[in-house]
């Protein structure tokens, strides 16, 4: 779990904006990686109980961090 999370950081606007959040905070990588996985964790439960795929387009966090960097651009 750990791994995708660290992965899913260059693929997601999201999982970087809250991996470079925890580092703002003081957390080393190993910590902020472990933080991330915890979230993604709580998406894939959440998927898993709703009996849902993950969907981006419905990931509000994502759609936020997407209208934020759209809107510096």
């Amino acid at each position: 779990m750990v791994d995708f999370a660290a992965d899913s950081r260059h693929a997601n606007p999201w999982a970087a904006d809250y991996y470079n959040r925890a580092r703002a905070r003081g957390h080393d990588h190993a910590h902020a990686v472990r933080i991330l996985a915890r979230a993604w964790l709580h998406i894939i439960w959440h998927c898993w109980q709703d009996n849902l795929a993950y969907n981006p387009e419905t990931h509000r966090a994502l759609q936020r961090v997407i209208t934020q960097q759209n809107k510096a651009a």
